[in-house]
C-alpha cells in the first residue's frame, strides 16, 4: 500500500509541476477543452450528425439554425465537429496505448537482455523505422478497408519502433543501477527486476513519448481520411475534409472546411505543448531552475 501512495505522490507532484510550465498549463486546457466536448457531444450537438436535411438547407452559411452551416447533404456542420472530436480523441488514445505498449515491452526485453535477443528485436525495429511512414499508412489502409480500429493498427505500425528505441536507451542505463543489482542479489527473477524495478522508472519517458504519439495519431486520421481511407459511416474532422473536397465545395463553402481544420490545428498544438512541457519538467534540475 506504501509502494501505490507513494506513486500517487510522485504523480500529484509532476502534474503539480506541469502546472508551473505555460505550455503545460496551455496544453492541458486544450485536451480539457476537448474532452470536455466529446463527453458530452450527445448534449452539445444541435442535430443528428449523419441525419440529412431537406433541399432547402443545402450548403447554406452559419446562421441561428445551423451555427457553422451545413453540407452539401445540408448536414450540421456544428453536430459533426462535435462528434468529430470523439473520433480523433478515440484513434489518439487507442493507437498511443497500442504503440506504447509494444514499443515498451520490445524495449524492455531487448534493453534488458541484450545479446541475440537484443540484436533480433532492435533489427526488426530498424526495418519497421527505415520504411516511409505515410507511404506505408496508406498502403495499410488501403489494404485493411475503411475502418477507424486499421486506422488504429496502422498508426501504431509505424509509431512503435521510436518508443522502442527510446525506452531500451533508458532500460540499458537503469539495468546497471544499485537498486537494480541489490534486487538481482536477493534472488529477485528477471520479471520482477524488469516490471517492478525497472518499469516504474521507465513510466516518466513513456508518457512524454505518448502525448507525442497522440498527436501523430490525429494527424494521420486526418490525412488518411481526407485521402478516402477513412470509415465513411463515422463522422470526424478528417471525412469532413475529404467529403467537401469530393463535392467540389472547399472555395465556395468556406464554413464547412475551416472548422475541421481548425479543431485538427488547435488539438495537435494542445498536445505539442503538452508533450514539450512533459519533456521540459522530466529534465534534471528543473525544479531548481523554477525555484520550487
Amino acid at each position: 500500500m506504501s509502494t501505490v501512495r507513494r506513486r500517487l505522490t510522485e504523480a500529484w507532484g509532476f502534474f503539480q509541476l506541469l502546472l508551473t510550465h505555460r505550455m503545460g498549463v496551455l496544453g492541458l486546457s486544450v485536451f480539457a477543452l476537448f474532452a470536455i466536448i466529446a463527453l458530452f457531444a450527445p448534449f452539445l450537438h444541435t442535430v443528428d450528425p449523419g441525419k440529412s436535411g431537406v433541399v432547402e438547407n443545402i450548403l447554406i452559411p452559419p446562421n441561428s439554425q445551423f451555427w457553422l452551416g451545413t453540407d452539401d447533404l445540408a448536414r450540421d456542420i456544428w453536430s459533426q465537429v462535435i462528434y468529430g472530436s470523439r473520433i480523433s480523441l478515440l484513434i489518439g488514445f487507442l493507437a498511443t496505448i497500442l504503440t506504447i505498449f509494444v514499443g515498451s515491452l520490445v524495449g524492455l526485453i531487448s534493453g534488458f537482455y541484450g545479446g541475440k535477443i537484443e540484436e533480433v528485436l532492435m533489427r526488426i525495429t530498424d526495418f519497421f523505422m527505415m520504411l516511409p511512414q505515410l507511404p506505408l499508412m496508406i498502403v495499410l489502409a488501403a489494404v485493411l478497408g475503411p475502418s477507424i480500429w486499421n486506422i488504429v493498427f496502422v498508426v501504431s505500425i509505424v509509431s512503435w519502433p521510436f518508443a522502442a528505441r527510446i525506452v531500451r536507451s533508458q532500460v540499458l542505463s537503469l539495468k546497471e543501477r544499485a537498486f537494480v543489482e541489490a534486487s538481482r542479489c536477493i534472488g529477485a527473477s528477471d520479471s520482477f527486476l524488469i516490471f517492478s524495478e525497472i518499469m516504474p522508472n521507465v513510466v516518466p519517458l513513456m508518457f512524454a513519448e505518448a502525448v507525442l504519439i497522440v498527436t501523430e495519431a490525429v494527424y494521420a486520421e486526418a490525412v488518411l481520411s481526407f485521402l478516402g481511407l477513412g470509415d465513411p459511416t463515422t463522422v470526424s474532422w478528417g471525412m469532413m475534409l475529404h467529403f467537401a473536397f469530393e463535392s467540389g465545395a472547399m472555395v465556395k463553402a468556406p464554413w464547412w472546411v475551416v472548422p475541421p481544420i481548425v479543431s485538427i490545428v488547435v488539438l495537435i498544438l494542445g498536445f505539442t505543448f503538452l508533450g514539450t512541457a512533459v519533456s521540459d519538467v522530466l529534465k534534471p534540475g528543473y525544479k531548481e531552475k523554477r525555484g520550487l
